[in-house]
């Protein structure tokens, strides 16, 4: 029998077992093989609604090491360039890079296909400020609702 790799892996979540930062990024939260604990980090589809056609998208270098709430990556829209921060402390082990040539299909699939990176996390604190999905719902209402 043949394991995939991660990289090779489709992720399989839905957003509601997801967990999701004020800014708007959203977090599935594992373990990889060593039991070290891995995040990967996408775009939420209330996000990707409202920056409307994407037409680049700036992706970091895997070696990076983050902090929770620094700028990790730039995406481009035709109404905005916006920057995407990490929810979490750790290292940028992965990214995305098919995501660039296909940044008019991400809001078809921002849960699956469409995740940006996927870091190692060195410090799970930062996990306990971000909100479930319930809540999330929430603080997207209170901003649509804002507008």
């Amino acid at each position: 029998m043949c394991v995939p790799s991660n990289s090779e892996r489709i992720l399989e979540v839905t957003p509601e077992e997801l967990l999701y930062s004020k800014t708007h990024e959203w977090v599935a939260v594992e373990s990889d093989q060593a039991g070290a604990k891995v995040a990967t980090i996408g775009l939420s589809a209330f996000a990707l609604e409202a920056l409307t056609d994407l037409v680049f998208l700036d992706l970091p270098q895997v070696g990076r090491n983050v902090s929770a709430g620094e700028p990790f990556c730039e995406i481009e829209s035709v109404k905005a360039v916006s920057d995407l921060y990490s929810p979490v402390d750790g290292e940028i082990i992965e990214v995305n890079e098919a995501l660039a040539d296909r940044l008019e299909g991400l809001s078809d699939d921002p849960y699956t296909n469409g995740w940006f990176v996927k870091i190692r996390i060195s410090d799970d604190t930062a996990l306990a400020g971000l909100m479930d999905h319930a809540a999330y719902q929430k603080q997207c209402e209170q901003e649509m609702a804002d507008e």
